[in-house]
């Protein structure tokens, strides 16, 4: 009996012994995984911060970087010389575009009065109630009048002059009159065509010049000392060709769409220039 409660007794010691013994280690052991989950936690929390970033991202989006070569640069650090070519250019290009834009209204009006002369002067009783129809400042009217003033001053020298060769003058020289008018401003748009891109030719070699210069006195060709003086050169190049290019469009436009509206015109003319010759005596307007 004595022997059984011994060995109770000491298996009772073993076991608290190998508790002591085995429960630091399972503290310890615990320990260290307790901190990752404790960091784990922040880590898991992290991510709360992105909107602020994604925020962030369109305000380095949105930034404009200057551009130390742009023609804002070239007009700024440009000098003398530069100024003037470019603006030469810009009242060649605004100086044409103005003219096309006139000229074109201008046919435009001399169409619609084309129109208004086929339909209200033939069918009035004579000459003058017909151009008294017709619009003041119409080139067909001012036709239409200048015969009625041949048939009416035939006389004195004058008389001496064959009738039809008197009235046929006469429309002639009203009808030289409105193709020079047709014709204002053409000049400017062949000039400013012909000359344009030999004005950016000009800012060409003088912004190769100021490259070479820069080169000259840095000693080396450094992309910081040419790209300046080269992009004016490239910019003045494609300033005189988009100067140009309209203007000899513009021109050549123009004077097929007047030759279209003066055939009409000389169309109109003979068959004014038929009718007085048919009644050559009008009576003068009382």
């Amino acid at each position: 009996m004595l022997k059984m409660t011994r060995l109770a007794v000491s298996a009772a010691v073993l076991l608290i012994a190998a508790a002591s013994a085995v429960l630091p280690q399972m503290a310890a052991a615990q320990a260290p995984t307790a901190a990752p989950a404790a960091a784990a936690e922040p880590a898991a929390t992290a991510p709360a911060p992105a909107p602020v970033a994604a925020q962030a991202a369109p305000t380095r989006a949105m930034e404009v970087v200057d551009n130390p070569y742009g023609l804002e640069a070239l007009w700024k650090g440009g000098d003398i010389v530069a100024k003037i070519t470019l603006a030469i250019l810009a009242i060649m290009s605004m100086g044409s575009w103005y003219i096309i834009i006139t000229k074109v209204y201008e046919q435009f009006k001399m169409g619609a009065q084309a129109r208004a002369a086929d339909k209200s002067f033939w069918n009035a009783p004579t000459v003058r109630q017909g151009a008294e129809k017709l619009k003041e400042g119409s080139p067909y009217r001012f036709i239409a009048e200048s015969g009625l003033e041949a048939t009416n001053k035939h006389t004195g020298l004058l008389g001496n002059v064959d009738l039809n060769t008197w009235i046929s003058m006469s429309i002639q020289r009203a009808i030289d009159n409105v193709q020079s008018s047709t014709q204002d401003g053409l000049a400017f748009l062949a000039t400013v065509g012909s000359t344009a891109p030999f004005v950016g030719l000009f800012g060409t070699v003088w912004g190769i010049y100021h490259a070479l210069t820069a080169i000259g006195i840095a000693g080396q060709a450094s992309i910081d000392k040419v790209a300046g003086p080269v992009g004016e050169a490239l910019i003045m190049t494609a300033f005189g060709l988009a100067v140009a290019v309209p203007a000899v469009l513009g021109y050549n436009w123009l004077v097929r769409r007047n030759k279209a509206a003066m055939d009409m015109v000389r169309g109109f003319a003979a068959d004014l220039h038929a009718v007085l010759l048919s009644a050559p005596k009008i009576p003068a307007r009382a």
